[in-house]
């Protein structure tokens, strides 16, 4: 394993010698970028809120199809990095029990959001944190219930539009301190997503028929708007296409940008290196294998590899929504000094 973590590591060196060339090019520019992380976080958000929007609006359902393909399992990495390993929950046994194994139940489809919950519960138990903070868990953890009870099956797909905008919300919290500027990407990521939703915004008209086989329009629209109209359900499926982009993004781009410790970006080689040291060479390259596999799934049947990733992807959602109650509780002054 270490000798292919290191190959892929020289495999990059490359790539970083064409940054710098191009970076020496654009020296003006990217001086402040790389001096500023505040700025250089700014300027990736808008870009990840660009290309997501323009996607949105010229191939939605490729994007719905080739999205999770090609960034869905790198992102289910950075999850695990940045929501377990970096923070060292990982090592902790009230974690282990209190919220892992209620979210490996609920990705296995057993029951889910119930053992979803199960997992905020557990954080709001386990979690080491002012009595005040575990109450107001506690006391939203009681009206979701109430709610998964009263809407049944339908909560399941209510959380999969939401889980979305959870993330949006991590990242703004992510690191405190955060310059006025900052609020743009999120405000402008809601201003967009009303707009797509109510229908201020909407793809360019043949982009609506320009679909792979068996994930067209009414596809989409029975799997996350059953039952609504053929208008409301395709702005649904619309604003899932954004917010899953805009949700790659931010555990990609966002996140990593900002729990860095030292406020320089890393070259690619370093980035590879600071993942091994976080996640371990086999947890790398069991990453990097899968990855493939949905890669060369999708190129003989993209439908199938696309449900097995979402089958796969199941437990994250959970994942996140019980870390984000844990942190709530701990509030670490920094992701980046765990």
């Amino acid at each position: 394993m270490d000798a292919a973590i290191s190959l892929l590591e020289k495999a990059c060196r490359p790539l970083d010698r064409l940054r710098l060339r191009w970076l020496r090019a654009v020296k003006p520019v990217a001086v402040p970028l790389l001096r500023r992380r505040d700025l250089r976080v700014v300027v990736f958000g808008v870009s990840v809120l660009v290309f997501s929007l323009l996607g949105t609006l010229l191939a939605p359902f490729w994007l719905l199809a080739l999205g999770p393909i090609l960034l869905g399992t790198p992102h289910l990495l950075s999850d695990l990095r940045y929501l377990v390993f970096r923070p060292g929950l990982h090592r902790r046994r009230g974690f282990q029990i209190g919220v892992a194994l209620p979210v490996l139940a609920a990705g296995m489809n057993w029951h889910p959001m119930e053992f979803g919950l199960l997992a905020v519960a557990g954080a709001a138990v386990m979690a080491r944190g002012p009595a005040g903070r575990k109450l107001t868990v506690a006391l939203l953890l009681a009206a979701a219930g109430w709610a998964v009870w009263r809407t049944g099956a339908v909560s399941q797909l209510v959380f999969a539009h939401l889980h979305n905008f959870i993330a949006v919300m991590l990242w703004w919290f992510w690191r405190p301190g955060r310059r006025a500027v900052s609020a743009f990407v999120p405000l402008t990521f809601f201003l967009l997503s009303g707009l797509l939703l109510f229908g201020g915004l909407s793809p360019y008209g043949p982009a609506l028929s320009w679909a792979p086989a068996n994930l067209a329009a009414a596809d989409h629209m029975a799997e996350m708007a059953p039952g609504l109209t053929a208008e409301w359900g395709l702005r649904l499926v619309l604003l899932f296409a954004f917010a899953q982009s805009v949700h790659y993004g931010v555990w990609l781009r966002l996140i990593p940008e900002d729990d860095r410790p030292q406020p320089a970006p890393r070259t690619f080689a370093a980035s590879v290196r600071a993942l091994r040291s976080d996640m371990g060479a086999n947890v790398l390259a069991v990453t990097v294998v899968l990855g493939l596999v949905f890669a060369l799934w999708a190129v003989l049947d993209l439908t199938a590899s696309r449900s097995g990733y979402l089958r796969l992807a199941l437990f994250h959602g959970y994942l996140e929504l019980a870390v984000a109650a844990w942190f709530f509780i701990e509030r670490p002054a920094t992701r980046a000094a765990a």
